[in-house]
């Protein structure tokens, strides 16, 4: 399966120009799209509700939309309140239905300077040909390691309490005449998991070595319940491969911000990673994840 993580500026490309259209362009034909940075009603983006307008760009997708932080963005028109939210957040986009997903808003400190916003973190439950699996669209924090620290300790003990906590519900019904499951079985929340979005980090950072642990003895080994960087095991990117461009400090800087983790029982299945690099649609560049997710899980790995 073809999977995508793009963070778009809001719709703001790198030649400054704002077209949401052509972000949507650069993602459509994926099987599962990440964006970040996707928001409703800022006077720099036109007011527009830009959930929905990709919803109508991407008519073949699912979607749910994540806000990080929400605000009023409420009018009066003709005597009558018009209510509006102005949002800014993450969302994911699936050919397969989205069985269920739920917000991680994450751990935020107050600054003196520069600007700091809420980050979040959308969970979408989707059942792929292979089994059930987590797919994250997120967003850490841009100032400091020690806050994406504090952002990604939340969402690795979520992670690892996920099957034992359960999905929206558990057990079994006792008033069915008020039918809370909708007819529906209990809904899966497995272990296998796939995180993709803008860290805010690069490779051999305190944050990354956070996720995929100190290099083990084996240099190949996944624990189960942990994590490896897609591009790692799919041993393909140079030295050169980046999904960001800056000037920091009168220099050309290049950066891999933008990355897809994948739960241990899924490193085998990674077939390549690779970044558009000559995409302006945003500041970022899209990082494309090649997976096997067809093959069936084997029992016992996490999948169910």
């Amino acid at each position: 399966m073809k999977l995508v993580s793009y963070n778009i500026q809001y719709g703001f490309g790198s030649d400054g120009r704002y077209d949401l259209a052509r972000a949507a362009r650069v993602v459509a034909g994926a099987d599962i799209i990440a964006l970040q940075e996707v928001e409703r009603h800022w006077l720099r983006s036109s007011d527009d509700d830009q959930p929905e307008l990709l919803s109508r760009l991407l008519p073949e997708y699912y979607w749910v939309y994540g806000p990080a932080f929400d605000m009023d963005a409420s009018e009066r028109r003709d005597g009558r309140i018009v209510n509006r939210r102005r949002q800014f957040g993450t969302m994911v986009l699936s050919k397969l239905p989205i069985a269920w997903s739920r917000l991680h808003t994450l751990p935020l400190r107050r600054t003196v300077r520069p600007l700091n916003t809420r980050n979040a973190a959308l969970e979408c439950m989707i059942r792929t040909p292979a089994g059930p699996v987590r797919v994250l669209s997120l967003h850490l924090a841009h100032i400091a390691a020690e806050e994406r620290l504090e952002q990604i300790d939340y969402l690795l003990a979520e992670h690892r309490r996920a099957p034992s906590d359960g999905g929206p519900w558990s057990g079994a019904d006792d008033e069915p005449v008020r039918n809370w499951s909708n007819g529906q079985p209990e809904p899966e929340n497995p272990l296998a998991a796939i995180w993709m979005g803008d860290f805010n980090m690069e490779p051999g950072s305190v944050e990354y070595r956070r996720i995929i642990g100190s290099t083990p003895y084996h240099r190949g080994a996944a624990y189960l319940d942990g994590f490896v960087d897609a591009a790692a095991v799919a041993g393909e990117p140079t030295a050169d491969f980046h999904t960001h461009v800056k000037t920091i400090d009168g220099r050309l800087t290049k950066r891999r911000l933008d990355h897809c983790f994948v739960g241990g029982m899924l490193a085998g299945r990674v077939r390549s990673v690779s970044a558009d690099l000559g995409e302006v649609a945003s500041d970022h560049f899209p990082l494309r994840v090649d997976i096997d997710l067809e093959t069936p899980f084997a029992t016992g790995t996490g999948g169910g």
